[in-house]
């Protein structure tokens, strides 16, 4: 019977219950976007929206890297809670990305509208974006600077 014993070593991770709120947040946000973009467009808008950005090879590459983007947003979430530093900077990096694009997109230097913000001046729309971004600020606090945070990302 010894020789068909299993054995496992799984480590217990003890994670910290503000990366926890973290991991959680980051889900429940890309989530509530997404419904939110379905209100808003209705069903109509979605398939229009899906055909415009099918229309030229940089709207579709647009429409899947946004995409991909949440993917790899609930990826890091469930990664941070794993303990991978790795998923916390790359969550960093994302949020860089999604911000930058909505900044540029909204100055008029990119497309489609669905990913720009309105304003009428350039404060308006940083006001705009910044509060927007708020909740995915407030993740990459909990992530990076309480010392709970930064010790279990450090011992794993």
């Amino acid at each position: 019977m010894g020789f068909f014993k299993k054995t496992t070593h799984h480590a217990k991770l003890n994670v910290p219950a503000i990366v926890q709120v973290a991991a959680i947040a980051i889900i429940t946000i890309r989530c509530v976007d997404v419904l939110m973009v379905l209100n808003v467009l209705g069903g109509r808008g979605i398939v229009d929206f899906v055909q415009r950005s099918a229309q030229t090879w940089a709207l579709t590459l647009i429409f899947l890297g946004s995409l991909l983007l949440v993917f790899i947003e609930i990826l890091c979430a469930f990664s941070v809670v794993k303990g991978r530093n790795w998923a916390r900077w790359l969550y960093l990096l994302t949020q860089l990305v999604a911000t930058g694009y909505l900044w540029a997109a909204s100055l008029g230097y990119g497309y489609p509208e669905l990913f720009s913000i309105a304003g009428g001046s350039r404060r308006e729309i940083f006001r705009s974006l910044m509060l927007q971004k708020l909740p995915d600020m407030l993740v990459l606090f909990l992530l990076f600077i309480p010392t709970p945070s930064r010790r279990f990302f450090r011992l794993q």
